[in-house]
């Protein structure tokens, strides 16, 4: 691609997330939203691959279909109520209309369908752009007006993501696509716990986006796709592949690593919501999660495949670690023991 078009996509990622997440008019909240989805679209295309570009249309077409239905609930509201105040959104079918507008963009149930498929047609840095800096904006405007929405609603459609990202994960041989159902399974996480404390929600989305980083960027030094390349590239660089192991067990939120941190606060936050049930219902529903991490984790490091057809061996590589990638990994793992802190932030 092009470095001009490039930077420009990458600015304007920029100023389209800036401008959605400091707005407290509908308006300009859409219009970042809007700047968003043009940006993205063509470092989605960018492969000239013919699943990149159905990736790119299925993207522009339900992204498009998500900022009518917001634009729509915001101008109900502001011909019923007269405000156009994000924080003011109180007629009942526009909080109905924006819950399926940011559950579209966000990709929870049962509006997640086109979320593995684009990110399954991207490159895995457009992969990490999908499923982290584009998932900010929308989870800002359900933050600002979670207070107005239905939380039976959100509850029902939470505990569905947790569940059909754990359950459909299972199957997936496309490492991309296993990381898209493990993305749907946290926003089930993320949105329980919205109404109650929001903070919690934001931290749990900021420790997401870290572990899935650190995945993807190895992921890419190692260029793993799929689990039939991840059996033979431990050879590569062992350090790095012993690593990704620990971040995929960090991401099913096995203790002692970070993934745990979230998982652990937002089931008490809900025992003490005396929402223990739902706790008890969300947990049970990580461990469809954690059976497939265990699986990539197994794949990775701890086993060879049972292979009868000779297969080119891969030679271990001199290139150096990245800088970044080295750093989100190693918090990834390590930082559990800083909880305290975090808490001090809520």
């Amino acid at each position: 691609m092009n470095p001009q078009a490039k930077l420009i996509s990458i600015s304007s990622l920029l100023l389209g997330t800036t401008i959605t997440i400091s707005s407290n008019h509908w308006m300009m909240a859409w219009t970042g939203l809007e700047i968003n989805t043009l940006a993205i679209l063509p470092l989605i295309s960018n492969p000239h691959h013919p699943r990149a570009i159905e990736a790119a249309t299925k993207y522009f077409l339900v992204q498009a279909a998500a900022s009518t239905l917001l634009l729509f609930s915001s101008t109900t509201n502001a011909l019923f109520t007269g405000q156009w105040d994000i924080t003011q959104l109180t007629h009942p079918t526009s909080c109905l209309l924006l819950t399926t507008a940011i559950s579209i963009k966000l990709g929870l149930v049962p509006f997640h369908f086109w979320f593995p498929e684009v990110l399954q047609g991207s490159s895995l840095m457009t992969s990490l752009l999908l499923t982290t800096a584009m998932k900010f904006p929308p989870i800002t405007l359900l933050l600002m007006a979670s207070p107005s929405l239905n939380f039976t609603l959100l509850t029902t459609m939470a505990i569905a993501s947790a569940a059909l990202g754990g359950w459909m994960g299972l199957n997936q041989t496309q490492i991309r696509k296993i990381l898209a159902f493990s993305s749907i399974s946290h926003l089930g996480w993320m949105t329980i716990i919205i109404i109650y404390n929001p903070k919690l929600t934001l931290i749990t989305f900021y420790l997401y986006c870290m572990m899935t980083a650190a995945t993807l960027l190895t992921l890419k030094t190692t260029k793993i796709l799929k689990l039939s390349t991840m059996m033979t590239a431990w050879t590569k660089i062992p350090s790095l592949s012993a690593t990704l192991m620990l971040a995929l067990l960090s991401l099913a939120g096995l203790p002692p690593l970070t993934g745990f941190l979230p998982k652990w606060l937002i089931i008490q936050e809900l025992t003490k919501q005396e929402m223990t049930p739902t706790a008890t219902i969300i947990a049970l529903l990580s461990l469809l999660g954690l059976f497939f991490y265990l699986r990539l984790a197994y794949c990775a490091t701890i086993t060879l495949p049972p292979n009868s057809s000779n297969y080119m061996k891969q030679w271990r590589t001199n290139k150096p670690v990245n800088t970044l990638t080295a750093t989100l990994t190693t918090m990834t793992i390590t930082l559990l023991p800083f909880s305290p802190m975090i808490l001090s932030m809520l």
